[in-house]
C-alpha cells in the first residue's frame, strides 16, 4: 500500500513537467472558444507559458514591499505601592517620639512617568504617587472622578516627552474610569511643636 502511494505522488510530480513539453495540438479556434476573449491555452501548458519549474522558483522569492509603515503605542501601567515600598520609604524618618506631620509644597506641572513606582487612592480624593526620588507627590483629580477607582493602580498613554501633565494626559484606571489631573503637590515630612 505505501509503495502504491509513494509511485502516484511520483506520478502527479512528473504530470506537469511531461505535460508542458508535449506540442499544444489544440486549433486556433478551439483555443478562443475555450478561453473566452483571451488567447491563452487552458491550465497553463501553452508554449508561451514559463515553465513549471520557474513558477515554482518564483513563488518561493521573497515579495517585494513598497512602504511599510511602523506604528507604536506605548502604554504604561502604575500598580498600587507594594506595603514594602510605603515602610521603607517611611523607615527614613527619625524614631524619636515626635508627631510627624506632612506640608505640602507646590511641585510643577508635570511628572516624568518612569519615575512613578506606586499609587494609592487617599480620603480627600487625590492619588498619592510614590517616585523613585523617594518623594510622595498628592494628585488632585477632576470633580467627576472618584480617586477610589485607582485602588488597582492605573494606565497612562505614554506621550512624546514621557511626562505625565496637568490638564493634558488621562490616568485610566482598570475598573474603567478615566481622569485628569488638576494639580500635582509634593508632601514633605515636617515635624510638629
Amino acid at each position: 500500500m505505501k509503495r502504491l502511494v509513494a509511485i502516484l505522488a511520483l506520478v502527479a510530480l512528473l504530470v506537469p513537467i511531461v505535460a508542458a513539453q508535449l506540442p499544444a495540438r489544440v486549433a486556433a479556434q478551439d483555443i478562443g472558444a475555450l478561453a473566452g476573449p483571451r488567447s491563452a491555452l487552458p491550465l497553463g501548458f501553452g508554449p508561451s507559458q514559463v515553465s513549471p519549474t520557474t513558477l515554482l522558483d518564483e513563488a518561493h522569492r521573497a515579495q517585494q514591499q513598497n512602504q511599510v509603515r511602523i506604528r507604536q503605542r506605548v502604554i504604561v501601567r502604575v500598580s498600587p505601592a507594594p506595603a514594602r515600598a510605603r515602610s521603607q520609604m517611611m523607615a527614613d524618618l527619625p524614631r524619636r517620639p515626635m508627631r510627624q506631620s506632612f506640608a505640602e509644597v507646590e511641585h510643577g506641572d508635570c511628572v516624568e512617568v518612569n519615575d512613578i513606582i506606586g499609587v494609592q487612592p487617599t480620603t480627600d480624593n487625590r492619588l498619592l504617587m510614590f517616585t523613585r526620588q523617594r518623594q510622595i507627590l498628592a494628585a488632585s483629580l477632576g470633580e467627576s472622578c472618584v480617586a477610589r477607582a485607582f485602588y488597582a493602580g492605573f494606565y497612562v498613554e505614554r506621550s512624546e516627552d514621557g511626562r505625565l501633565c496637568v490638564a493634558r494626559d488621562l490616568l485610566q484606571s482598570r475598573a474603567g474610569a478615566s481622569c485628569e489631573v488638576t494639580d500635582f503637590s509634593r508632601l514633605v515630612a515636617v515635624s510638629g511643636q
